[in-house]
Order: C-alpha cells, then sequence, then structure tokens
C-alpha cells in the first residue's frame, strides 16, 4: 500500500517518509511478531524466520471501523495464506501450552470443526485468529466477538462467529457491505470508505450520500462516489449553489439535501413545529459549504437553494427560527441576549445576532458596547435570503461576501465550474494550505506550545507550501448522474482548472 500511495505524484511530494513507513516500525506490528518469534523459539518450531515477515507481507482485505473515540481503530483482516498454511499448523498445537497463546472458542465451517484462538502481546493487547483451507482471519480485538446463539450484541463495531465463519467458508462480505462486485484482477488496490466515517456525524442531513472508493490499476488510482436513491429525491442541481459562492474557496462541497428528514432536528434545536414545517417544505434539496482562507475552520460559509423568491410568510419563519437556534446566555445583558438585528433591502433579507465566543473573530473591543462582551471576543452570526437563496455562517462577513456575489459585486465559483459536468467537490490547494496553516499556529501558540510550534515550523509548512503549489481541481460527476438504486458506484474524475 505504501508504494501505491506513492504512486499520486500530489502524496509522493507530500507523505513524509514516517508516514509511509509508520506500520513498519509500528509498536503492534514489532510486538506480535516478537510473541510469535518467542513462541517459535520456546517450543522448538521447525519453521524459518522470514515467514513470519512473509504473513505480514501477504496481501489481505481489511475492514477498519471507529471505537468510542472516532478514530479507525478496530480491524477484521482475511487472508489467503496460501503456501503459509505450514505457519499456523505448528502454532495451534501449542495453544495449550503456552501463556501468551490460547484456545478462545470452536467454530463450524463447511462441517468442519475449526478452533478460534487469542493471542496476548505488547503486555495489554491480544487478537484473535483462525484458520481454514487457504483462508486466514484476524479480528484485533476479541472483545468485540459475540456468538448469535447466546443473544445478538448490538454493540458498534461488534463481530458474530456467525461472520467469521462465513469469512473462513470464503464469503464476500466486505464487498457486498459496500456494494461492489468482486475485486478484477487487475484492480491491485481498492480502499472504501463508508459515509459515516466522512460525513462526521452530518450523514441524516444527505443519506444521498453513501462512500467514497479508490481502486488503483496499472493506469494509476480511481476515484468513485457511492449514491443511494431516495424516495422524492431531488435533482443533482449544484449551479445554484455555485452561482452565490464567492470565488476564492479553500475547499466546497456540495450534495443533495434531505430537507423533510431535518424538521424532529429543527423542533429538537427549539423551532416550532409550523415553523419547521414551512422551512423544510421550502427547501429546494441542494446544499454546498465552502471554507475560506480569510475565515476559520468552523466558519464555513453554507448555501442552500430555495422554491420561492419571495415569500413573506417563509420570512418571518426565518426570522423566528433564527432567533431561536442562534445565541448563548449573555451574562452581561439584561435580556441574557443579544438582539436579533434584522434588514430588508429590495430581496435581500436579513437577520444578524451578536453572540460572546472566544473564537469569535471579533476581539471584544470592536463591540459597540465592550462590556457586555463575556469573554475575550464575539462573533456575528448571519442569515440572509437573497431571492430563491438561503446563506448562513459565523462569519458575517462571508454572508457579506455571498450577497456581493448574488449581487455580481464579486466573481462566483461557477465561473470556473465545469460547465460540461456536475461538481460536487472543489479543492483550491493554495487556499486550503493557507487555511490549514492558520489554523495549526492558533492552536499551537509559540509561547504555550513551543515543542509542538517548532515541529510544525519544521516539518509542516514546508509540505504545505508544496501544496499550496497545486493548481485548482474539481471533482466532477458526468452530467446527469443521479442515483438509481442502492449502492450505485458513479465514477468521479479529478479535472484540473
Amino acid at each position: 500500500m505504501p508504494k501505491a500511495l506513492l504512486a499520486v505524484p500530489f502524496l509522493k511530494e507530500t507523505l513524509t517518509e514516517d508516514f509511509v513507513f509508520y506500520y513498519q516500525t509500528h509498536a503492534d506490528r514489532l510486538g506480535l511478531i516478537g510473541s510469535l518469534r518467542r513462541i517459535i523459539y520456546e517450543h522448538d518450531l521447525k519453521l524459518q524466520d522470514n515467514l513470519i515477515e512473509q504473513l505480514f507481507d501477504q496481501p489481505a482485505d481489511v475492514a477498519l471501523w471507529r471505537g468510542a473515540d472516532g478514530r479507525l481503530k478496530d480491524f477484521l483482516l482475511v487472508m489467503d495464506r496460501g503456501g503459509l498454511a505450514k505457519l499456523l499448523e505448528p502454532l495451534a498445537k501449542v495453544a495449550l501450552d503456552d501463556t501468551q497463546l490460547s484456545k478462545l472458542a470452536d467454530l463450524k465451517v463447511g462441517g468442519d470443526a475449526v478452533t478460534l484462538y487469542q493471542l496476548n502481546y505488547n503486555a495489554s493487547r491480544s487478537l484473535a485468529f483462525a484458520s481454514h483451507g487457504d483462508k486466514l482471519v484476524v479480528l484485533s480485538n476479541p472483545a468485540k466477538l459475540y456468538d448469535p446463539a447466546t443473544g445478538a450484541d448490538d454493540e458498534h463495531g461488534a463481530v458474530s462467529t456467525t461472520a467469521l465463519e462465513a469469512l473462513l467458508n470464503g464469503d464476500k462480505l466486505f464487498p457486498e457491505a459496500f456494494g461492489l462486485e468482486a475485486r478484477k484482477p487487475e484492480v491491485q488496490q481498492r480502499l472504501a470508505v463508508n459515509s459515516s466515517v466522512l460525513a462526521m456525524g452530518y450523514q441524516r442531513f444527505i443519506p444521498n450520500f453513501a462512500g467514497l472508493r479508490f481502486d488503483m490499476d496499472d493506469k494509476g488510482w480511481h476515484s468513485y462516489l457511492a449514491m443511494q436513491e431516495q424516495d422524492n429525491q431531488p435533482a443533482f442541481d449544484f449551479k445554484p449553489i455555485w452561482q452565490a459562492m464567492p470565488m476564492g474557496a479553500s475547499a466546497c462541497v456540495a450534495l443533495p439535501l434531505a430537507a423533510e428528514q431535518q424538521k424532529p432536528l429543527l423542533v429538537k434545536l427549539g423551532a416550532e413545529e409550523a415553523v419547521a414545517t414551512t422551512l423544510t417544505e421550502h427547501m429546494a434539496g441542494t446544499a454546498g459549504l465552502c471554507w475560506y482562507a480569510d475565515s476559520r475552520l468552523y466558519t464555513p460559509l453554507l448555501v442552500a437553494s430555495l422554491k420561492d423568491k419571495d415569500n413573506a410568510k417563509l420570512d418571518a419563519d426565518l426570522g423566528k427560527l433564527f432567533g431561536s437556534m442562534v445565541g448563548t446566555r449573555e451574562s452581561k445583558v439584561a435580556e441574557r441576549i443579544f438582539p436579533v438585528v434584522e434588514q430588508q433591502n429590495g430581496d435581500v433579507h436579513q437577520w444578524q445576532r451578536q453572540v460572546s465566543s472566544n473564537f469569535g473573530q471579533y476581539p471584544a473591543k470592536e463591540a459597540k458596547d465592550p462590556q457586555t462582551i463575556t469573554g475575550r471576543a464575539f462573533m456575528q452570526v448571519s442569515l440572509a435570503r437573497h431571492g430563491s437563496t438561503l446563506v448562513f455562517s459565523l462569519d458575517d462577513k462571508l454572508v457579506s461576501k455571498a450577497l456581493g456575489t448574488l449581487d455580481k459585486r464579486f466573481p462566483p465559483l461557477a465561473d470556473v465550474v465545469p460547465k460540461d459536468a456536475l461538481m460536487p467537490v472543489y479543492l483550491g490547494p493554495q487556499s486550503l494550505a493557507q487555511l490549514i496553516q492558520q489554523e495549526t499556529f492558533d492552536s499551537l501558540p509559540q509561547d504555550m506550545e513551543p515543542v509542538f510550534n517548532n515541529a510544525a515550523q519544521t516539518y509542516l509548512v514546508p509540505k504545505l507550501r508544496t501544496l499550496g503549489g497545486y493548481g485548482k481541481y474539481a471533482l466532477t460527476l458526468p452530467e446527469g448522474s443521479e442515483p438509481d438504486g442502492h449502492w450505485q458506484w458513479l465514477p468521479l474524475q479529478w479535472r484540473a482548472l
């Protein structure tokens, strides 16, 4: 895999040697190899040392899922052992007479009894493994294993003994979970990522989005986007989104928005039932997010499309929604919250509220009344409707720029979007590098984090400088693409702009 990643010019120039060889020198890998070598030595097993290295270098199918902290933590591995079968057979014979190797459970595979073993290593680490025929299955965390016969286990990431038996029997459970056909011989590497990992908790807003996939063959890497068909799904028309987004973005993403499914969430956040119903009924179905280097990572610009250009009732409901959902308890204000400032000019209706926050882009001294600000900074949270376009951001300057773009006073991102394709993703490497550098050093002040600050200056900044040297890219789908079924994989094309 490291060699395959380096086939991408950008990754070859930006990945460090430590990243590429991270798993070669990882403590778990070294500890596991050490434990196997000890068992071979102490039990006088007639196996060559390089057989262990060969086992770790074999091609495999690996499924990973997140732990409670959100990181990819646990894995389930399936390997065709081929000629390495003789490695595990002697190991199994010493399982009853070793402090690190033990019997965990019995499995049934095609009528054969198969033993599942547990190997303890690195003092507190362990894994489970079993082999049958030419198949080897390894589970990184035996605590995740459960037997369906004793009752279902709905814990996230739990693995049943039935699944292990199916994998040992040759069933292709991993591709089936991603709606994939069996990997073709010419495909050397395949990475598939579920939307639950990529959406960062926002999957409910974008149910059409199922996942991303990257395949590598002799011609290089190829990208794919997986979509799910939904009832009453909106058309994939992102043009109104890019017409409102100002030029100069660091990164953007646009996807169909499942508005009707957001009604319960809006009500839970304080919206009245009638207001939530009205808003979801007027959403046109597409929305986009853009990040800008002159703003912050946590203050992107949100743009959504509405069905109506002018609706007084909708504006009244938007104002109520904004007032109920935006704001915090202000201890230095008599009303305990700053008022919503509402403005209307032609077909532009805007709502704004000052919110005290140490993460705000304005220092407290710049407020009209600095004494009312709790903490050292504040935000000017803004929502605006410009005709049939809705814009929102925690940074009011981005909303103002979007309104100026819609008024044709600033160039829109649509000016660089390919006209013959759908663009769900846009990347501006130079601006993105600036944003990453700004956020990194803001979180690592020299006086508080001198070691990490210096490390970022030494190792990160040169890589960001390399990133900034690349041109703008659009990830595009063929014109007219729409999901038509379950796990439909659509080809993504990287196009230089």
